[in-house]
């Protein structure tokens, strides 16, 4: 049985109308609009001037000044009080608000008789008319005509409350974003932010593409796929989880710079910062490495929070700086500071050395940590000690070199046997973005894969790469050395428009059933 549709207070608090009675009020002049001959939902409107033009004739005007020129302007009503032979009105647009004024001895008969039988809050309608300045000095539109151009049969948020239920804000998103201005304004800097990626890597010479949601086994990251079944081909399929391996794919092929803005689905937990169906910036440059991709990673933010217009932005009191560049700290130097012990103590060439983790994990008093693979305790470790410390910096931090045994896809540090390339950004303790110096060793990725296949077998560790015979396949035909960068394009606006929750910028995220 599908979750009760949550149903909002919207009438106002002053009224005793039931939800009942009020739709079937809305319904009774719908019926009176067409009994009069009015389409409630006409095709096509005029419009001369939005409502923000509107506001910028009147900005020179003087208080009861009036300009000469008629104007047709369009917009949701959200506000309406009736004073008998007149009434007030405020309108709604995409750019502004404005106040309409309606007089009974300034419309024709029939034009105020819509007005006073038809028009509800959360119309949609056209005036045509005048601006001027009331004797208070507010800009309003002296209306000469009004049409109606789409009925609403259901109230607004009620008016002076708006819609403050988190859950029913998400769950009927048209209703928040009529209610709550500063919602738009975040999904206006979402827009931004990601014209502002596109822009930069397009300015860099990258080439955007283009790669496969649906495909035959998923890759190119650790994390659960959605499966499907492809009925005329009858076989299985998932959704992506990444686009990694098709774009290097594309790298081998001849491009050097390629990049992606796409949508990802993740078998996973809802959280604060999880929804199953994400969006993700990934780019991959030949003959670069991963300290191509952390300038790469400053440009992109530094360039977005400059578009937005800001330079830092502040949670719980805490400000971090966005200006590049950013502080770049290595893994093992933190590892050794705060831990007191070498980060190879607990890793064995491209595993870990079971036992010293978890003996670890013990000695650190991070709870039972038995039955957890040995990827998800290290992760354990990281989260609890190590974030914390880069946390306290002023500025976005990269994190670099990690573990072999987590990181299937990256080149080792020369020297190394157990760190591979490989950086993570991070800002007020979240990931931002993940990068490497791409792994083109196609006899060592086959081992990283048996690897991963070990552990999917040994560790049930469901989240565990692949073997891609085909990505090999094609690693073998040869790839330049290479750099590639995963930017969480949720996460990043988050960030920037100061967000603690990924819901808050994703239009329609995924929830759990109404209770």
């Amino acid at each position: 049985m599908p979750a009760p549709r949550p149903s909002p207070a919207s009438a106002p608090a002053a009224t005793s109308r039931t939800l009942a009675e009020i739709l079937e009020g809305k319904k009774a002049k719908l019926r009176h609009l067409r009994s009069e001959g009015v389409d409630p939902y006409p095709a096509r409107c005029r419009r001369t001037h939005s409502l923000s033009q509107a506001l910028e004739i009147a900005a020179p005007l003087k208080a009861g000044e009036h300009d000469s020129a008629t104007i047709a302007a369009v917009g949701r009503i959200v506000a309406l009080r009736d004073m008998g032979g007149s009434a007030f009105a405020h309108l709604e647009d995409s750019s502004a608000r404005c106040q309409a004024y309606f007089r009974k001895d300034a419309m024709p008969t029939e034009a105020f008789a819509l007005l006073k039988k038809g028009v509800d809050l959360g119309d949609f309608v056209a005036v045509t008319g005048t601006v001027f300045r009331t004797k208070t000095g507010e800009p309003t539109i002296a209306v000469s005509g009004i049409s109606i151009l789409s009925k609403s049969l259901r109230p607004l948020p009620e008016k002076w409350h708006g819609l403050k239920d988190v859950e029913t804000r998400y769950r009927l998103r048209h209703l928040d974003l009529i209610s709550n201005r500063e919602v738009r304004s975040d999904f206006e800097k979402r827009s931004v932010i990601i014209k502002t990626v596109r822009s930069t890597l397009d300015s860099a010479g990258f080439l955007e593409v283009e790669t496969p949601i649906l495909l035959p086994q998923a890759g190119g990251a650790s994390a659960r796929p959605f499966c499907t079944h492809h009925h005329a081909l009858k076989k299985d399929m998932v959704l992506r989880i990444a686009t990694e391996l098709y774009l290097k794919r594309l790298i081998v092929g001849g491009f050097e710079k390629v990049y992606e803005i796409g949508r990802i689905f993740r078998n996973e937990g809802i959280d604060t910062k999880h929804n199953p169906e994400f969006t993700m910036l990934e780019a991959y440059q030949a003959y670069a490495d991963y300290n191509d991709m952390a300038d790469l990673f400053e440009r992109v933010v530094g360039n977005c929070a400059q578009a937005l217009g800001i330079s830092q932005v502040a949670e719980n009191g805490r400000i971090v700086d966005l200006r590049p560049p950013f502080p770049r700290v290595r893994l093992p130097e933190l590892w050794r500071k705060l831990l007191g012990e070498p980060i190879d103590a607990v890793l064995n060439g491209l595993r870990f050395n079971a036992t010293a983790l978890r003996q670890l994990a013990d000695r650190l008093g991070l709870g039972a940590v038995d039955g957890l693979p040995n990827a998800k305790i290290f992760e354990r470790i990281v989260d609890s000690k190590i974030l914390p410390a880069i946390d306290r910096e002023a500025k976005p931090v990269l994190l670099f070199d990690h573990p072999a045994a987590i990181t299937p896809l990256a080149k080792l540090i020369p020297g190394s046997s157990t760190l591979v390339e490989r950086f993570e950004a991070f800002a007020f303790s979240q990931e931002l973005a993940n990068a490497y110096s791409e792994l083109n060793d196609p006899l060592d990725q086959r081992e990283r894969f048996a690897e991963q296949a070990r552990r999917r077998r040994e560790e049930r560790e469901e989240e565990a790469e692949l073997l891609d015979e085909d990505f090999v396949e094609a690693l073998e035909c040869g790839m330049p050395p290479t750099g590639g960068i995963g930017i969480g394009i949720d996460r990043l606006v988050m960030l920037l428009a100061g967000r603690a929750s990924i819901r808050d910028v994703i239009l329609f995220p995924i929830l759990k059933d109404a209770a």
